[in-house]
């Protein structure tokens, strides 16, 4: 366990963003630099306690989902190295396994999410309308219960501090185009299909994710920011799931559920983590990380 880094300070860029986890600086017209901290969020608000190791695992794992899925759709990895673009000594320690430098890409204003099984706000849903996302599901499924197919369920992309909210379809069409739309609902299911059908050969289901897109200057969609991480998806141990039982989880849903313990009312300021719930929110972020890659994460 190493201490969690909560803010990078690379003075030697220019800092153009700042989201929920990952500061991101720009190198130049084309690329920046994109350094996951251990900054951890739950209901959209940062929490003041970091989770050790988590950012050098965000990288690693998106890296080698992105790897895995290329053939797909493109990703925002340039292969250039962090440490080339950034000479001082302390600055690049801020770097270690965590960064990355990415091309810079016009970003789809929604969050493309994908659920495979029935759950969290779904399953809500669910139960007062038979519906998920207003999209129509077979009567008489359980909480847990794998869906007949993947769906796809946009959301508005929230600033930081505020609330992604579903949006239909229809209004995914018209934020984007139609045919943009359905280009990324499309590519969406692809690329959850193919690792949920991976991840099961691993041991871990994945009950849904959401995906970030963005375009080139010739409109080309490309995946980007992170993929298939336990920040970004539901992962459950599959030797442990249960039809009709909200199953135990490697990602932050470990995070959630002791919040939800505490009475807050999931507006900011947001209360600390006890050790404990950090240090077993790490260790099943490592645990989730070395059964879907098959290795141990390198030291940050």
């Amino acid at each position: 366990m190493t201490t969690p880094l909560l803010q990078t300070n690379i003075s030697s860029l220019k800092r153009i963003h700042q989201g929920k986890v990952r500061d991101i600086y720009e190198i130049d017209a084309d690329t920046m630099l994109l350094v996951s901290t251990d900054r951890l969020s739950a209901f959209d608000v940062i929490l003041p306690t970091g989770i050790a190791n988590k950012g050098a695992m965000l990288t690693q794992m998106a890296n080698f989902w992105f790897e895995k899925l290329k053939h797909i759709v493109p990703n925002h990895l340039t292969g250039i190295s962090p440490n080339s673009v950034v000479s001082d000594p302390l600055e690049q320690a801020q770097l270690g396994a965590r960064a990355v430098v990415v091309k810079k890409l016009k970003a789809l204003p929604i969050e493309a999410i994908v659920r495979g099984y029935l759950v969290g706000s779904g399953w809500k849903e669910y139960q007062s309308r038979g519906t998920v996302c207003g999209i129509n599901l077979p009567t008489g499924l359980q909480i847990a219960a794998q869906l007949p197919e993947p769906i796809f369920t946009p959301s508005s992309k929230a600033a930081v501090g505020e609330h992604d909210e579903n949006i239909s379809l229809q209004q995914c069409a018209d934020l984007l185009g139609k045919d943009l739309a359905a280009q990324v609902a499309k590519v969406a299911i692809a690329l959850y299909q193919e690792a949920a059908a991976y991840a099961l050969t691993r041991g871990i289901i994945i009950a849904d994710t959401k995906f970030e897109f963005g375009l080139d200057a010739h409109g080309v969609l490309h995946v980007m920011d992170e993929v298939l991480t336990p920040d970004s998806s539901r992962f459950w141990p599959a030797d442990s799931y249960v039809v009709g039982k909200n199953p135990p989880s490697y990602d932050k849903q470990f995070v959630r559920d002791w919040l939800e313990t505490t009475g807050w009312n999931k507006t900011a300021p947001a209360p600390a983590l006890p050790v404990e719930v950090a240090k077993k929110t790490s260790e099943k972020y490592m645990e989730a990380f070395e059964h879907l890659t098959g290795h141990a994460l390198k030291p940050d």
